[in-house]
């Protein structure tokens, strides 16, 4: 009897990672040259990848639930697998948020936060891939304080962009709708940073 092929739990958190990268380049894509009209036809890739995310991570549950031996803990990869996870709804919520609030121009700092996005995002992929090797990874660790200086750059900026629509827009509806977005965009640069900061805690209890 042939034997069953190992599952790669690295590789297809990789892949979570890799997706949430690619939503948050079609992101960009949509702040960049934006319009309602296209962020309605953009958003459907986005609503794509985090249709795939869902299916990789039930795919990793399922693999978990019939395995006698996992590379490391169960509750672990659970952790890291929601995590991930987290970041392509996050991603997936903001271009719902876009649509629903009917923003209909971009504005600079939305699109610096994006920028944050795309670059925390790749600093997650990065990391995820060389999760793999942690145990002797000699660039592991510099790649997740990457990740954690994006964050910081971006909660820097969110401040500002935040204070800036407090003082000085005074249309009522445009704040709400701004603070809103802002709040997303923000959340989705924290769910990068928590991701890395979760493989730190798997790498610090396995190595």
């Amino acid at each position: 009897m042939a034997r069953k092929k190992q599952f790669d739990y690295f590789g297809e958190l990789n892949q979570l990672a890799t997706n949430a990268y690619e939503a948050a380049k079609v992101l960009q894509e949509v702040v960049d040259n934006y319009s309602l009209e296209n962020l309605v036809k953009k958003s459907e890739v986005i609503h794509q990848l985090e249709k795939e995310n869902d299916e990789i991570v039930r795919k990793i549950l399922n693999e978990l639930y019939i395995s006698f031996i996992t590379p490391i803990d169960r509750e672990d990869i659970v952790d890291i697998t929601d995590h991930l996870d987290n970041i392509i709804d996050s991603i997936n919520s903001l271009s719902y948020l876009l649509d629903h609030l009917v923003v209909e121009e971009m504005i600079a700092p939305a699109l610096e936060l994006t920028a944050y996005i795309v670059k925390a995002t790749e600093g997650v992929k990065s990391a995820t891939k060389e999760f793999a090797k942690f145990k002797n990874s000699k660039t592991l660790v510099s790649l997740i304080d990457e990740v954690n200086t994006i964050e910081s750059q971006g909660d820097k900026l969110y401040s500002s962009a935040m204070k800036d629509l407090m003082t000085n827009e005074k249309d009522l509806l445009k704040v709400i709708k701004w603070k809103d977005v802002y709040d997303q965009l923000e959340r989705t640069i924290n769910d990068c940073e928590s991701a890395v900061n979760i493989i730190v805690g798997i790498v610090i209890k396995n190595t």
